[in-house]
């Protein structure tokens, strides 16, 4: 890379609040093939119910509601689609994360996020790290924004400086089983947090341990996000969404370690790009 993306107050602003509205990185062109790629994998791939667990849901939705309250997911949709292998090596992107992450920068995962029409599901205070933790901080999700997002259809919200804590323990269990992981409700509060609208072909990025969450969708349109999640090749994953899969170098090289072998060739019980099958549990779409 011989250019830098962010400017010295762009970075500084990250480090300090721990998120960043970056404007205009995909084009018109480049947002406008993403987006029809997604509705095609909306239609033939993704999970069209989805949904996260816990008492939470109670508290941001009414009884009629939460009764119809989904999410649109999937992961990885560079697998399926080769115009998200190019957005995903976005050469404006892959600039922004190289200078926040160093010389060496992998790509994690994908996650669709679509808040479907008028009952699209906001999501509770949290922080990604409790879906696929990693031993620091060097790590970025990146929403990729193909619909303008405003509050009425749940844009992303963030309570600044929040990531500079670390990790914090997340609820993954009540009385009636376990749940998806949040941050207790009568301590986070979306009221406290800090509304990052945007536009499409714009990112707005933030820290691993930054707390977020989002409200629910009341237009009659979807709400369309892409995650992205890159990180320094060396922060090492110790459990979670991904684990142990070797991720796309986007840019420099994985050094090699002492020990350290060759990836196999093999496909597992415990390799996540094994095929899923139809009735398969999928794994819960963040925010």
């Amino acid at each position: 890379m011989t250019t830098t993306q962010l400017t010295p107050e762009q970075i500084a602003f990250y480090h300090e609040h721990g998120y960043l509205h970056i404007p205009r990185v995909f084009t018109q062109a480049e947002t406008d093939e993403l987006a029809s790629e997604l509705d095609w994998m909306m239609d033939k791939w993704a999970w069209p119910d989805a949904s996260w667990t816990g008492p939470w849901r109670k508290i941001y939705m009414n009884a009629d509601v939460e009764k119809k309250s989904k999410l649109v997911g999937m992961h990885d949709l560079q697998f399926y689609s080769s115009a998200w292998s190019r957005g995903v090596t976005n050469p404006n992107l892959v600039r922004c994360m190289v200078d926040l992450l160093g010389a060496n920068v992998e790509l994690h995962h994908t996650t669709m996020h679509v808040k479907p029409p008028e009952t699209g599901h906001p999501f509770p205070m949290h922080q990604d790290n409790a879906f696929y933790p990693h031993a620091d901080g060097r790590y970025v999700d990146v929403l990729m924004h193909l619909d303008n997002t405003r509050h009425e259809n749940g844009e992303i919200r963030f309570l600044p400086g929040s990531h500079k804590a670390g990790y914090l323990p997340h609820i993954t269990q009540t009385a009636d089983g376990p749940c998806t992981p949040h941050l207790p409700t009568d301590k986070y509060s979306l009221a406290d947090t800090v509304p990052v609208p945007a536009s499409r072909g714009d990112v707005v990025i933030f820290n691993i341990f930054t707390i977020h969450g989002s409200h629910l969708n009341q237009t009659n349109e979807a709400r369309r996000l892409v995650r992205l999640g890159y990180r320094n090749v060396d922060n090492v994953q110790v459990g979670g969404q991904s684990k142990g899969r070797p991720g796309l170098m986007v840019a420099g090289r994985r050094n090699r370690h002492s020990g350290q072998e060759l990836f196999t060739t093999e496909i597992s019980i415990t390799n996540p790009v094994a095929p899923l099958k139809k009735d398969a549990e999928p794994a819960p779409a963040v925010r």
